[in-house]
């Protein structure tokens, strides 16, 4: 799952780990996972093998996965770690057959969103994120085959019909469970793990936030946004 923080992807997590077939574990932070080869023959040892340090750490981050997958008992898994988002590519090199899901939400509810989270906020510095983590969605969009694009308005707006589409993508069928996701164990709900607010743990599927209409965008936010079929 990509996903821009702030934009919705914990909900989401838990809708889909309410299905009896998906595995949505809480933010794995796999991109900060390394591997480090401590002796200078080390690598060498490896180049034999046809593998650096990238396809090393690509190995253990699969291993993690299958891990995970495996003592959940079910048989798709999916990683809803927001900063994935800006290793896309790399992503796409780990796992060359997986599954994109892009979750979106309107820029402006996203700088919102963060500033009311932030003590003391900076407010240049949060547009500066929102716009990075806007371009690789952007990117991602623009030349992953086969993506699946829902936005978080959509998603809480009409959670049935966009869950549906998103099980077709998956191969798997519906199931309404997924809509009343309290009733699940989805683990801790606590930061640096994924969204910790009353509205996740309420177990109900609550109306998105809107932006502010009267706050005006970054030029180039703006243009993603508009691009993202949002009005300004």
């Amino acid at each position: 799952m990509l996903s821009s923080v702030r934009s919705g992807s914990t909900l989401l997590r838990v809708l889909l780990n309410s299905h009896s077939r998906i595995r949505a574990p809480h933010e794995m932070h796999l991109r900060t996972v390394h591997v480090n080869m401590s002796r200078e023959f080390t690598a060498d040892a490896m180049k034999e093998l046809a593998l650096d340090r990238e396809e090393l750490e690509h190995v253990l981050w699969d291993r993690v996965l299958h891990l995970e997958l495996s003592r959940s008992g079910k048989d798709v898994i999916v990683d809803k770690t927001p900063p994935n988002t800006l290793i896309w590519p790399r992503l796409h090199r780990c796992w060359p057959e997986a599954r994109f899901i892009l979750l979106l939400r309107h820029p402006g509810a996203v700088i919102q969103s963060l500033t009311s989270r932030r003590a003391d906020p900076d407010h240049e510095a949060i547009r500066a994120e929102v716009l990075g983590y806007a371009e690789k969605l952007e990117e991602a969009r623009q030349n992953l085959t086969g993506v699946h694009v829902i936005t978080y308005e959509d998603l809480t707006a009409d959670p049935e019909r966009i869950t549906r589409g998103l099980c077709e993508y998956l191969g798997v069928p519906w199931e309404s469970g997924m809509l009343d996701y309290g009733k699940q164990n989805h683990g801790t709900f606590r930061p640096k793990l994924g969204d910790w607010s009353e509205e996740i743990r309420s177990g109900r599927i609550q109306a998105a936030r809107q932006a502010d209409p009267t706050a005006q965008l970054p030029p180039r936010l703006a243009d993603l946004a508009k691009a993202w079929g949002y009005r300004l």
